[in-house]
């Protein structure tokens, strides 16, 4: 069994442009050299988009990441280098922090809820401490639509750890993504999608993969939490579409 890609990672740009808000260590060229020493054939950079309120990259520097990128893979010839970005989910309209500009430069889209995503409306801002706090029936229907909508409204790659930050129907989410061939993210570094989950949706068939989201070089690859949430779901480890035996 091989890990052959990982779209998630973050690196300093999700610091924002003056680095001070330390959410993640390491410079995109580090992840590249880590994906590289793993033997991946593919690395993903998808820093945080620039709608939060304590960590995101500034909206210009996906320009410059875009130049940099585009340099490396020059470099290393021997991995492919793209360039994401995981936006997030702002409201239950399905808003995501992304404009045409941006798009234009990316490579792909992942998107997903995040504590303290910048507040849309009032509602959006109860929202937020309903999930840290109270984790109502109400906030589930409101998690739920809002990853629904985003992915009818936009062109997302991948949804990640969906359920974690805030409970969703899960089902609601796994039939929408399958209709639009969205892949929903076993991520490696929260517990969702969680062996429960992944047993509920089983019948979806949904695409899925593994990401790391690393935020320190070392974390680049490391799927560990991701593969026993998988074994331990019972489905077939060849579903997984970024690992090949």
């Amino acid at each position: 069994m091989k890990i052959i890609a990982d779209y998630h990672t973050h690196t300093i740009y999700s610091n924002g442009k003056n680095g001070k808000r330390k959410h993640a260590i390491g410079t995109i060229e580090e992840n590249v050299q880590e994906a590289i020493k793993k033997g991946l054939k593919t690395i993903g950079i998808s820093d945080h988009s620039y709608r939060h309120l304590l960590y995101g990259l500034n909206r210009d520097s996906i320009f410059e990441m875009r130049e940099e990128i585009d340099r490396l893979n020059e470099k290393y010839k021997e991995i492919e280098i793209l360039l994401g970005i995981e936006c997030n989910i702002l409201d239950n309209k399905g808003t995501i922090d992304m404009d045409d500009k941006i798009r234009e430069q990316l490579d792909y889209v992942l998107a997903g809820y995040h504590f303290a995503s910048e507040p849309t409306s009032l509602r959006c801002l109860l929202n937020h401490g309903d999930n840290f706090l109270l984790k109502t029936k109400r906030s589930t229907r409101y998690n739920t639509d809002a990853i629904v909508n985003a992915m009818k409204n936009n062109d997302i790659f991948m949804i990640t750890h969906p359920g974690d930050k805030g409970d969703v129907y899960i089902e609601e989410i796994a039939e929408e993504a399958k209709k639009r061939n969205i892949i929903l993210e076993i991520n490696s570094s929260h517990a969702h999608l969680n062996a429960e989950q992944l047993k509920q949706i089983a019948k979806y068939e949904n695409r899925l993969m593994i990401g790391s989201d690393a935020h320190k070089p070392f974390m680049v690859g490391n799927f560990s939490l991701g593969l026993e949430t998988v074994k331990n779901s019972g489905i077939d480890i060849k579903r997984v579409e970024n690992i090949m035996e």
